[in-house]
């Protein structure tokens, strides 16, 4: 039988419709392979690339040579760039803003591998470590409101380069999602008193039909409301609204959490395209009691038509509580 729920966060509904799963039809269509043939984010390309803006690699290494694990630099067809002033414009009742902003190319290893999975728990621990630094540079620039950091794999999901890599895109202003989101959290807090990710935990802990993994400091779930198949979210158990005051032991946890939750969606989905985003406070405001960071995991098994794009309700062929399951269940090595 179709469902509907709720959203608690945004109050967004989404269609339950596993019958739909049913239909002869239902991946969009088969990845395709990229051209592989010339790397130019592999260790031994640097020139290839921007200088770069953030390097993890061997104290005895020299910046824009070998010997690094991960890269920072820019991008090199940006959305939005940073040397341009931030110039506001108004047009009657229109607002618009010069193309400020930052977008950053995260290399998230030397050796040519699409698959963030495939690396070890460190190296992922090392891309995590990434995206902190850049969000503790930019976030002392007061020109930028918000970075969102995302990754795209595979060519269904809008990857354009083989490499492993993810992206990060700064603004003057809060993009709609996350503004959406932290409303959301914030009423709920003053009607309740309590952090909505808190209970969500609490919830989920004594269900225990939509977790895929836990551990002593995070939680990884199928939301209740998923959006699409086999979403997940990995949140924080203790609070923490900005990602950038993420300690060095959560790191080390967090790296083989994703890892994990990724090799188990490559197992269990047959390397699907995916994307993933990191959700965290706006630079510019304190600790917010009402909020926390967490990374959102959206795999591309089906397209958005014309229902979903008209109504800004998703639908969903795929139960939680059953992709739950069976991500769960799927062993990793």
């Amino acid at each position: 039988m179709s469902e509907l729920r709720k959203d608690p966060i945004v109050n967004r509904w989404v269609m339950m419709a596993p019958e739909r799963a049913e239909r002869p039809i239902q991946i969009a269509e088969r990845q395709r392979q990229l051209d592989v043939e010339f790397d130019p984010f592999a260790e031994g390309n640097e020139g290839e690339t921007a200088p770069e803006l953030l390097a993890i690699r061997r104290v005895d290494s020299e910046p824009n040579k070998p010997g690094w694990r991960v890269r920072v630099v820019p991008n090199k067809y940006p959305a939005v760039q940073r040397i341009s002033e931030l110039e506001r414009r108004h047009e009657g009742l229109y607002e618009g803003t010069s193309g400020f902003g930052a977008h950053e190319v995260i290399i998230e290893c030397p050796q040519t591998e699409p698959n963030l999975s495939r690396l070890s728990s460190q190296q992922v621990t090392d891309v995590l470590t990434a995206y902190r630094d850049r969000l503790i540079d930019l976030g002392a620039d007061r020109r930028l409101a918000y970075a969102m950091i995302f990754k795209n794999q595979g060519t269904l999901a809008g990857a354009s380069v083989h490499h492993a890599h993810s992206q990060l895109i700064g603004t003057p202003f809060v993009p709609f999602t996350i503004a959406e989101e932290l409303a959301g959290c914030l009423e709920y807090f003053d009607q309740h008193g309590r952090d909505i990710f808190e209970v969500m935990i609490e919830t989920e802990l004594h269900s225990q039909s939509r977790i895929v993994l836990e551990t002593p400091r995070f939680l990884v779930i199928c939301p209740y409301a998923s959006r699409v198949a086999y979403e997940m979210w990995i949140v924080p158990r203790d609070a923490g609204s900005h990602y950038e005051q993420i300690g060095t032991l959560e790191l080390e946890e967090l790296g083989g959490v994703l890892k994990t939750v990724l090799q188990k969606l490559e197992i269990a989905l047959d390397d699907p395209a995916f994307n993933y985003v990191l959700h965290s406070a706006p630079f510019q405001q304190p600790r917010l009691p009402h909020y926390r960071w967490h990374f959102e995991i959206l795999p591309r098994l089906t397209r958005l038509a014309g229902f979903e794009w008209g109504s800004g309700c998703y639908l969903n062929e795929v139960l939680p509580e059953v992709a739950a399951k069976r991500l769960r269940e799927t062993v990793v090595h």
